[in-house]
């Protein structure tokens, strides 16, 4: 059962809606270097989403489907923030003083198109939203375990899995479709973040309910 909303934000909300916003703007910013895991190439990113991931279910866990909803919804406002900030300070003429190379790399970091802005966006709000409905549904269907954690690692990396494979298509689709190929691109990226998915959120997800009941003592 959803907890009710009050006035005063236990600590644990209140520390993880903090963490949340952050991982929100880091994530497209890490995004711009790619990581060899073995066989594995993924955007570095995703590092971040997965913790995206899991504190949006260990809210779930701990506060409620609605509150954990809420979260994701309010998550938009950094996200959009950020990237008008982008714009601006891309915008701004530098500073003379400012080495051309080092000029140079900011902007080819930062500047992005349209679409891969928009791809982020959508992308954001709905695999977010997917994640807490699945993670939520499953624990509603009975799969909670005993005090409700028995199952945790289960259904957090079930809906980490279901919801990065959204994620990726989205994102690739509405970023690069007609840019060139994009299948080969898909099935790498999926196939990535299926598996840090399986192996990083289930013992996170532990870790990070812990810690919120831990604060909240």
């Amino acid at each position: 059962m959803d907890t009710p909303p009050s006035r005063l934000s236990p600590p644990a909300l209140f520390a993880f809606s903090i963490f949340y916003g952050g991982m929100v703007c880091i994530a497209g910013v890490l995004g711009n270097k790619q990581v060899a895991l073995g066989p594995l190439a993924v955007e570095a990113g995703i590092f971040a989403f997965l913790l995206l991931v899991v504190t949006s279910s260990a809210i779930a866990e701990l506060y409620g489907r609605t509150i954990a909803n809420r979260l994701v919804q309010i998550g938009f406002v950094p996200l959009v923030v950020s990237m008008l900030l982008t714009f601006v300070v891309l915008a701004v003429p530098a500073s003379p003083e400012m080495q051309p190379d080092r000029l140079g790399a900011f902007e080819l970091m930062m500047g992005a198109t349209p679409r891969i802005w928009l791809g982020g966006i959508v992308a954001y709000g709905i695999s977010q939203t997917l994640n807490v409905t699945i993670f939520a549904q499953l624990r509603e269907m009975g799969l909670k375990g005993r005090e409700g954690a028995g199952l945790l690692w289960f259904r957090a990396g079930l809906a980490s899995v279901l919801s990065q494979v959204v994620d990726t298509l989205l994102f690739v689709t509405i970023a690069f479709y007609g840019e060139f190929p994009i299948g080969p691109l898909l099935v790498g990226q999926m196939l990535a973040k299926v598996v840090l998915s399986a192996v990083l959120v289930p013992p996170l997800i532990y870790l990070f309910v812990g810690l919120g009941r831990r604060l909240d003592r």
